[in-house]
This record gives structure tokens, C-alpha cells and sequence, in this order.
């Protein structure tokens, strides 16, 4: 499943900017996972250098694209996706994390398959 898939199925639709963030977002973690250890000081302001806009602009629109995908999207599957119960929205690093987390172990999944 890539990126564009991953955060459709969740239910964060594309028409959202924070769809666009998000897709490049994971995208420059799963070439650098050091992004995942600073994701307001590296990652929302390569992403809003990308995308010409402010790293502000970036933060709020991935939180409205994370709060529609709790509250309106497929909350279940993102439960499912994390390993563990959440209580309330997760912050957007710990969204990413996640993302990011389930992209990297399908990635190593296709290259054990692809080997074997």
C-alpha cells in the first residue's frame, strides 16, 4: 500500500491540503527516518519549503487532515495500524510515526518476498 492509498483508506480526503503534506511527509521520512525525531524542526519545514507555504500552515492543515481522519475517517483502522488503544487524536508526530511505522514494515515485507 503506498502512501496516496494508506491515508485514503483512513479516510482523509485529497481535496484536504493536509493530504498533499501528509503523502510528501511520509514520503521524506521513508528516504530519512531522522525526520521522525524532530517533525516540527526538519519535517514540516522541508515540507513547507516544498510546498512554498509557511511550516505554520503545515502543522494546522496535517492537525485538520489527523482530527477529520479521528473523528469523521476510519478510526479503527488506525488503531489497528498503531498496535495499541488511543483515547483521543493523536498529536501529528504520533500520526506520522505510525504511518510511517506500518509503510516501513510493508517496505521490508516486499523486499523479504521479492528475495525469497
Amino acid at each position: 500500500m503506498n502512501t496516496r492509498s494508506l491515508l485514503s483508506s483512513l479516510g482523509i480526503r485529497t481535496t484536504l491540503k493536509g493530504f498533499r503534506y501528509l503523502q510528501y511527509a511520509l514520503e521524506l521520512c521513508m528516504q530519512d527516518e531522522d525526520y521522525l525525531l524532530l517533525v516540527y524542526k526538519w519535517l514540516c519545514t522541508d515540507v513547507a519549503s516544498h510546498f512554498h507555504t509557511s511550516q505554520n500552515n503545515v502543522e494546522h492543515c496535517i492537525r485538520t487532515a489527523v482530527a477529520n481522519c479521528w473523528s469523521k475517517g476510519n478510526r479503527k483502522l488506525l488503531i489497528q495500524l498503531a498496535g495499541y488503544e488511543m483515547e483521543k487524536t493523536p498529536s501529528n508526530g504520533e500520526f506520522i510515526d505510525i504511518l510511517y511505522c506500518h509503510l516501513k514494515t510493508q517496505e521490508e515485507g516486499e523486499v523479504i518476498r521479492t528475495e525469497k
